[in-house]
This record gives structure tokens, C-alpha cells and sequence, in this order.
């Protein structure tokens, strides 16, 4: 199982779906859990760039995806992983508090992944915000 909010999807997120699928080994399901419009808003201060559903669809359309689901409308980790079932638990880079809640729960392994080079959404996001004032930031053709 894997989870995130995938507002504005990028590189880095399909390689950390990548490396969450091999850890499964041969045969494995991945299973998403994308990030509700609402914990985006109370865990991040903002509203998602990207609907809730549109952002499961794109994750679910990725190789790597086997189902994507919404998460828990009060950001209810343990009801999610109960439902899922997972064996393995793969957080990424930033997903700090995550990792105490399911260590705490104790129902599956939990691996930490490392960031893939420097993308985040954040940093995209603040691309566009600048790019009408800063050629470096131009879209790439």
C-alpha cells in the first residue's frame, strides 16, 4: 500500500509508486490510497489544485496502480489499513507522521522511501505561481 495527495502529479510520484510495487515482490497488488479534497485543505492550509476523483483516476491510470481509493474522509489511517489489509506499508520521503501512526498500529511493514531528485508539487506549483515573472520557470516544449 502506498498513500499521498498526488495534487499535481509528477515524475517523482510515479517513481515512488515504482518502487512501492517491487517491494511486493512478484504478483503483489498496489493499492493507493489518494489524499481526500478535505485532509489536503486541514493537513496543508490550502485547497488541492486537482479534484479528489480526478486526482484517484490519473493515480489509478499508472502502471504501477493496481486500484487507487479515496482515503478516509477524516483522515482515519487505521480504518483505511484495516480495510486494505496491507502487507507492506511504503511511505515517502515526507510523509513523517504517517510513519508514527502505522508503527503504532503494528499490522504491516512499513518502509520509508527516498526522494526522487529535487520535483515536488510544491515546487511546481511555485514554478507556475512565478513563471509570468521569471524566465527560468517557462514551460519546456
Amino acid at each position: 500500500m502506498a498513500a499521498g495527495c498526488f495534487d499535481l502529479l509528477h515524475y517523482g510520484h510515479l517513481r515512488y509508486l515504482e518502487e512501492a510495487k517491487k517491494l511486493g515482490g512478484e504478483g503483489a497488488e498496489l493499492v493507493v490510497v489518494v489524499a481526500r479534497d478535505s485532509t489536503i485543505m486541514r493537513r496543508k492550509g490550502r485547497p488541492p489544485v486537482m479534484k479528489e476523483e480526478d486526482r484517484r483516476a490519473l493515480v489509478e491510470a499508472l502502471k504501477p496502480v493496481d486500484r487507487a481509493i479515496l482515503g478516509g474522509v477524516d483522515f482515519d489511517t487505521e480504518l483505511v489499513i484495516r480495510e486494505v489489509k496491507p502487507d507492506i506499508i511504503a511511505l515517502g520521503y515526507d510523509q513523517n507522521d504517517l510513519e508514527e501512526i502505522v508503527k503504532a498500529k503494528g499490522e504491516a511493514t512499513v518502509v520509508r522511501l527516498g526522494k526522487y531528485g529535487d520535483l515536488s508539487s510544491s515546487k511546481i506549483r511555485s514554478m507556475i505561481n512565478s513563471s509570468g515573472s521569471n524566465s527560468e520557470h517557462k514551460v519546456r516544449r
